[in-house]
């Protein structure tokens, strides 16, 4: 019986590659693959899927309007899988298409991307698939301390945490960090503690 997977972590943990890595070995053993990525993340240009290793394969731009159950059923029903890059940017309402493709077809879909955006809430899409799938499992990466990274920690232009902001923006190492809980926060008081000082300075030379 195929399974909805989803496989999620934080930044840097090799998401794009192991979904680059599983479309290979699908293929590999001669079988058709139906590799997507949501259009909305065009770091890499639109329709392509590059990891940071350097792996990279072409990879069919999903709009938010798209059904892709239907588009499925209609243009590559003969694919024996399905593997979606970046999923957290899909719509709920397309997870549970993606669900249909493994209940009504009885094909795999195999999920990879974040759980959590900057400010640590989850994703819609992402919320979607840990309710509905029938596998999740994380893949590890590390912050800076050793610690098991959890917090996708975005910055600003000069350096500094962020916890406000539109949910999704994207960038690459400039603006991003996967960082450990602990080390996110100790950022953040530091941060406040500095900006606590500064008012006070600029208030004593006032008088």
């Amino acid at each position: 019986m195929a399974k909805l997977y989803f496989k999620y972590g934080a930044m840097g943990c090799s998401k794009t590659a192991q979904a680059l890595i599983t479309k290979f070995n699908y293929e590999e053993r001669d079988m058709k693959v139906l590799f997507l990525k949501p259009a909305l993340d065009t770091r890499d240009g639109a329709g392509v899927a590059r990891s940071r290793i350097g792996l990279s394969a072409p990879a069919y731009p999903v709009p938010k309007d798209l059904d892709l159950y239907a588009f499925f059923c209609e243009n590559h029903a003969d694919c024996q899988v399905v593997i979606v890059d970046e999923c957290q940017f899909l719509t709920p309402e397309q997870v549970d298409q993606l669900g249909d493709i493994v209940l009504k077809k009885n094909r795999p879909v195999l999920c990879f991307g974040l759980a959590t955006d900057f400010t640590t809430h989850l994703f819609p899409g992402s919320k979607r698939l840990f309710e509905i799938a029938e596998s999740v499992s994380e893949i590890k990466s590390v912050c800076r301390c050793g610690a098991k990274a959890t917090v996708n920690a975005r910055f600003d232009s000069e350096g500094r945490v962020v916890t406000s902001g539109e949910q999704v923006m994207l960038g690459g190492n400039d603006r991003y960090m996967a960082m450990c809980r602990k080390c996110w926060l100790e950022r953040l008081e530091a941060q406040r503690a500095e900006k606590a000082a500064g008012g006070e300075k600029a208030s004593g030379e006032e008088h």
